[in-house]
């Protein structure tokens, strides 16, 4: 079953594919607010936040990728795109504009709702209580696994719930390696398939927040051909 009660604002211009993937969502439990432009969109989530932006990159007007870097700049609201090829540059220019995850057009309804629930997943494993909780230390970041917490130099470092997770994985497998494929299962909830792209421009991201340098990293080190690792 699916997650009851999330709210969804899809973001799509073509009526057709809107209504259809809408039945889908709702069928699935969810509350889901339909849009035909990214203005209307940012209009929308101002009055009413989502849990889940699902976005398609090709909008009249401000596209699918301004859309993603304007909810990014203030929101670490889940964002997934709708692209028309999996292969293309789109892929790595979406989520280097903030996007969480991408689904490829014609959008199975199975894969979506499959994606939106692992999406939601991961935002309820962020956050906790604050008393009494796991801190990993490395250097000058500090990572709090409960809270939802991470910090540099003493200074909070906002992250989006998918950062977050990635980190934490990182953090928590304490200097040892940790596969792509590894970190799409427990990240995006991938099993056997999975894009690595996801896991590479995560990282990207990650590092120009956490890192000093973020071309020489001293965190987040990559192990050619393996994966990666978060070093102390």
């Amino acid at each position: 079953m699916g997650p009851v009660g999330a709210h969804i604002l899809l973001v799509e211009d073509d009526p057709r594919i809107r209504t259809s993937l809408s039945l889908v969502l709702e069928d699935e439990g969810n509350e889901v607010d339909q849009v035909a432009s990214a203005e209307e969109a940012l209009e929308v989530f101002d009055r009413k936040p989502a849990d889940v932006v699902i976005v398609d990159l090709m909008l009249p007007g401000m596209d699918g990728f301004d859309l993603c870097r304007r909810l990014r700049a203030h929101h670490d609201v889940p964002i997934l795109i709708l692209t028309a090829r999996s292969d293309s540059h789109d892929v790595v220019a979406g989520l280097e504009a903030g996007a969480d995850d991408y689904v490829v057009k014609p959008a199975v309804p199975k894969e979506l709702s499959a994606r939106v629930r692992a999406v939601l997943r991961r935002t309820s494993r962020t956050g906790g209580t604050g008393l009494d909780v796991q801190r990993l230390i490395f250097g000058d970041l500090e990572v709090m696994p409960d809270a939802g917490v991470v910090r540099v130099d003493g200074e909070p470092v906002p992250l989006t719930k998918t950062e977050f997770r990635l980190l934490c994985e990182l953090a928590e497998a304490a200097g040892r390696i940790s596969t792509r494929e590894s970190l799409l299962e427990r990240v995006w909830g991938y099993d056997y398939f999975g894009d690595s792209r996801l896991v590479d421009v995560h990282i990207r991201r990650l590092r120009t927040k956490i890192e000093k340098d973020p071309a020489n990293p001293r965190h987040i080190v990559t192990v050619r051909g393996l994966g990666y690792k978060l070093e102390q």
